[in-house]
């Protein structure tokens, strides 16, 4: 099927056109961290003359496109550093949402530039799916109320979800700009197909977790996941020229990095 329809080949072309041109990310100063990949890939969306909203901080996804059900989630990775996984505070990854398809654009940079401007150097578009393909599960933040000596004080849970990046899923991905879709949708001509990726569902599903305040323990409950061994199958793209001759494949999950509990994380 062709994703004639979507934005989503178009703007892959707008971010190797920049990529080209030398259009490097710009930094307002050292201290921002956050917003200045965010921005390169927005300029890009506006070069492509469509509609978008921007969401705030905390909503998701970043931008979604008017004409077009589709939204785009932006995760800037410095390089070397943090690489293999990601925090998501205000949503746990899934390729659709609210009615729309999601995509994620993964863009490496690097961690000690010299300068306030340097470039993209490598990225991933990727859909959604790739990440987590349930779309049934909403994510809320709870509290519970009574605790401590006088029972006055509210505990929150606010549920961080860390989680491996296109890096950590797929090797071959370093160094090159790729473009990963649901395996019955094709970007165009002026693309050539580098690997089919196939994920498979999980024996278990975690479906609750128990905290036990006095031992600090934190205790997940699980049930037979009634999709077992269900294959989502994926395509990774790039322009024509730009294969090489390194396919990307998926990462054997004995040899993928384990993503560090919250508390072991460092923060963006």
């Amino acid at each position: 099927m062709s994703a004639t329809n979507s934005t989503v080949a178009a703007f892959f072309r707008r971010i190797i056109a920049a990529r080209d041109a030398h259009v490097f990310i710009r930094r307002e100063s050292r201290q921002d961290k956050e917003f200045h990949f965010q921005n390169w890939v927005q300029q890009r969306l506006v070069e492509l003359n469509i509609p978008f909203d921007q969401g705030g901080r905390n909503t998701y996804p970043d931008f979604s496109i008017v004409p077009v059900t589709e939204g785009y989630e932006v995760k800037g990775l410095a390089y070397p550093g943090r690489d293999m996984s990601f925090d998501s505070n205000s949503q746990v990854p899934t390729g659709f949402h609210n009615g729309r398809s999601i995509y994620y654009v993964f863009g490496r940079y690097p961690k000690e530039p010299d300068g306030n401007e340097y470039p993209v150097t490598d990225l991933v578009l990727v859909h959604g799916d790739f990440l987590n393909a349930d779309h049934e599960y909403v994510h809320k933040n709870k509290a519970v109320r009574g605790f401590g000596s006088y029972g006055d004080i509210l505990i929150r849970d606010r549920k961080m979800y860390v989680v491996p990046t296109p890096f950590a899923l797929a090797g071959n991905l370093a160094h090159f700009f790729t473009l990963i879709m649901p395996a019955d949708q094709t970007p165009g001509e002026d693309f050539e197909m580098i690997g089919d990726l196939v994920r498979v569902e999980a024996a278990n599903l975690v479906v609750a977790y128990r905290f036990d305040l006095r031992t600090n323990d934190l205790t997940p409950d699980t049930i037979p996941n009634p999709h077992a061994g269900r294959a989502h199958h994926f395509r990774a793209w790039r322009l024509q020229g730009e294969g090489g001759d390194r396919r990307v494949a998926i990462t054997p999950t004995s040899a993928r990095p384990v993503p560090a509990p919250e508390a072991e994380v460092e923060d963006e």
